[in-house]
């Protein structure tokens, strides 16, 4: 079974899921730059220092 390429799919399902919430927050735009650069050179590292301190999205949760 092909585990990798499912492991794979998942990282860069969640890396874009994070470049669009980075992208979409109310965030100077120097700080979007650095965060999407972040998750583009490091995918897991650094979905998950996003995931932990990185801009918040600019809609309301309820």
């Amino acid at each position: 079974m092909e585990f990798a390429g499912i492991g794979g799919f998942i990282v860069l399902v969640l890396d874009i899921w994070a470049i669009v919430s980075v992208l979409g927050s109310s965030a100077s735009t120097g700080a979007k730059v650095l965060w999407t650069l972040l998750i583009i050179v490091l995918p897991v590292l650094g979905f998950i220092i996003w995931l932990i301190a990185g801009p918040k999205s600019s809609r309301a949760t309820v």
